[in-house]
Order: C-alpha cells, then structure tokens, then sequence
C-alpha cells in the first residue's frame, strides 16, 4: 500500500494502537467494509477471507438479517445491566440455546468473550465441589496441544510449550497436564494420572475433536467417549471448550455431538453472535445447576461482567440461531469438508510440508517450520489467510461459494509450492 493510499486515521494512530500478539508497528491492513466472504481495504483491494473474522463470521460478514437485528434493537434498548434487571434477548437465547445443545443443559451463563467463559467454567467446577464438600478439589487437567484462552486464569489450561505463554511460566499454578487419549497407551496414562490426583481435580477441559490456537490438530471422537468414562470413573467434572468447534465449524452443530458424550460444562463463544458481536455462554447440566439452589455459600456463581448478555449481542446471537434454522449450515459445512480435502490435496508430499488434514470445515497444511513472509503472498493473490507458527488453514465462512473457495485454496497451494521451493 502506498502512502498516498494509507488512510489517515491508520498514520494518526500507528504509534498509539496495541496490536495483539505482535511488536509495535506490526504491519495492519486498514479494513473500510466486509460483505459476505470479502474484505475491502482502504486503496479498494477486496480480499477473500479466509478466516472468517478468526472463526467467527459463519454467516459471512453484515449478513442483513443480523445487521437489522442490532438495528432495531439498538433503537430499543442498546445495553442494560444484568445485575437485578432482565430483557428479553438474553432470556430467549439462553432458553433457545438449552433446547439446541444435546444434554439436560438447563441454565446458560452470558458473558463477552471465549476466554472469560472458560473463566466461568473453572468457577462454576470449583463452587460445584465446595457445595459438595470438597474443596479441595480445586486443580484442572488439560491436554498438550490444547488452547483455552489468554487470561490468567485460562493460560494455565495451555500447551506451555506449543502455546503462547510460555513467558509467563511461574506467575500461575500449572494445570496438569497429559496427552489425549487416543490410544490404549494414552487412555492407560490418563486413567493412572486422574488416579493419583482426582481428590484435587475439579475438572477436565478440552476442545473436541479440534484443537485451534494450539496448531489445528484433529483427533478421533471416541477419544471424548473415554474422557466420560474416565471423568465418571474418578469423579471429575467434564468441561467442553466449543468456543472453536461450537455452530457448524466441524460439520455437525457441535463437534461433541460426533460422540456419546455430554459434557458437565460446555463454553461456546465466537460464532455465537454471527461473528458480529463480542459474546459467549457457559451451560451447566441440571445436576451442577441444581447444585447452585443448596443453602450455601459457595451457592452464588461470584462473576458478572459489566456487558454479561449485552442486548445487542444476545439479538445478534438470535438472529445467527434463526439462520441456523433455516439455513443449510452443516450442508454447507459438509460441502465445504469435500472440496477442502480434494483441493488441498496437491500440498500433500511437497518438500516441508509435514501434513494436510481436513475435519469439517477447517484445512489445514503444516509445515516443517513456520514463515511469516507467507502472509504477503496471500494478500498478493487476493485472500486473506493468517498463518501461525507452522500451520497454514483455512477456516472460510460456511456460506462461501465454490468459486470463491477454489480461489482460496488455489492461493494456498501455490503460496505453499513457492515456499516449498524455496525451503529446500
């Protein structure tokens, strides 16, 4: 971009904005206007996204059914507090959300981001076992590989190595941790470990079958049928962290729904609102809800952030379920998984490039090692596509056209040839 292009506001504002996980002066393409899977940039370059807004815009960008939802409501009542007061946006998207997700869910808690609904989760476990009389049970178990969230409570549950906290080992008390079980060899480690330590274990937390920010790595569904097992086995509360997975991203509406599974807990976020709105919900089943209603204490979930259940995320939330409804999403999805894997394919047995996996509508290329100058070479073909570390993936809007699609994986693979040429 030129600096004849460069909008003023971008120049105005370079030396003052904190970019996330970046230095200062990271570069950032001033974004002017999204529609459907296109990103139009300042100098009118229109970029494919093949993000969908970090996994969110399953609808695609300013759906119009979302954008007059937030309309009226914003000429209604655009925010209130939650503390005393109710409205009825919030009252209709928990009462829908506990009807959509499988389980005897009965009670759904609204907060404004992924990380601060696995906050929830943790608080609800631990106040579920103080009324239970144990509260000792205070630790967590996650899974290396894993991700669950950026604040301090959350980054405990992260991979320490693969993860992005490492800076911070030493500030917060590591969760234990263990490798999924997968195998006969892993689920014998897992039972052992919970063995020896479920009197101080409040819960297991794992995203199913995708693990996102942690490298986009795919596993079986049984492995969540073991994790029940187990979880009942030791007496240990089961926390499903969909906040990636959750609506439609790996082909079924929630990827647990792929296993017999229920979990205790269940935290969706992201593609909650349509991607157009910061939102997120943490459901409890009827037997950690009916907890909450003893005579005690711990009985009251200590949490309430200032914008819990804003108004205009909770309409813009019913109105992504009402395209849920009448939408084909998990056809879409579905599609999406074939064409992925049958374009993706040219990657497989590049120099560098150490696998190619498709599960719903996530591809994935991961190489050998990682390449930030990858990023230009996508912008320079027309999409939008932010590798990390050493994986390469698209996560597009369910809505994208096949054409559209073709264009993004097209970019992907000769970016990745390029590279492959390059790296060898």
């Amino acid at each position: 971009m030129s600096q004849h292009d460069t909008p003023s506001w971008l120049s105005a504002g370079h030396d003052h904005i904190w970019p996330p996980y970046a230095r200062f002066g990271a570069e950032a393409l001033p974004v002017v206007s999204a529609s459907g899977v296109r990103l139009r940039l300042a100098d009118g370059r229109e970029l494919i996204d093949g993000m969908a807004n970090w996994w969110t815009a399953c609808h695609g960008h300013a759906h119009p059914h979302l954008v007059e939802a937030i309309r009226a409501q914003a000429a209604t009542l655009p925010h209130v507090m939650f503390a005393g007061l109710a409205h009825e946006g919030a009252y209709r998207l928990a009462e829908r959300l506990t009807r959509l997700v499988p389980g005897d869910f009965t009670r759904v808690f609204l907060s404004e981001s992924g990380s601060v609904s696995v906050e929830v989760a943790l608080k609800m476990a631990v106040q579920y076992w103080m009324i239970a009389g144990k509260p000792e049970k205070t630790r967590f178990l996650a899974f290396r590989g894993g991700y669950h969230g950026d604040t301090l409570g959350t980054m405990p549950l992260c991979d320490p190595e693969e993860g992005m906290h490492a800076m911070y080992a030493g500030v917060f008390s590591p969760a234990l941790l263990a490798d999924l079980p997968i195998n006969a060899q892993t689920e014998a480690a897992l039972d052992e470990t919970l063995a020896r330590h479920a009197d101080g274990v409040a819960a297991l937390v794992v995203e199913p079958l995708a693990q996102g920010a942690g490298g986009m790595r795919f596993y079986p569904p049984h492995a969540l049928d073991v994790l029940r097992r187990l979880c009942d086995r030791h007496g240990i509360l089961l926390i499903f962290d969909e906040i990636f997975t959750g609506f439609a991203r790996t082909g079924s509406m929630f990827a647990f729904e792929q296993s017999e599974a229920i979990p205790d807990i269940l935290c969706l976020s992201k593609a909650l609102s349509g991607g157009i709105l910061p939102l997120a919900a943490t459901l409890a089943r009827r037997p950690i809800a009916e907890a909450f209603e003893a005579e005690h204490p711990a009985a009251v979930l200590m949490h309430g952030p200032t914008f819990m259940a804003n108004p205009l995320a909770c309409a813009a939330a019913n109105a992504s379920l009402d395209l849920f409804e009448t939408q084909p999403r998990l056809a879409q999805a579905q599609a999406l998984e074939l064409q992925l894997k049958a374009e993706l394919e040219p990657c497989v047995g590049l120099p560098g490039v150490v696998d190619v996996r498709v599960k719903g509508a996530i591809g994935v290329v991961e190489l050998q090692r990682p390449s930030d100058a990858l990023r230009h070479g996508f912008v320079a073909r027309g999409v939008w596509v932010r590798p990390f570390g050493r994986v390469v993936y698209l996560t597009p809007p369910l809505i994208i056209g096949q054409e559209d699609l073709t264009h993004l994986t097209g970019a992907v693979v000769e970016v990745v040839t390029q590279w492959s040429r390059s790296a060898v």
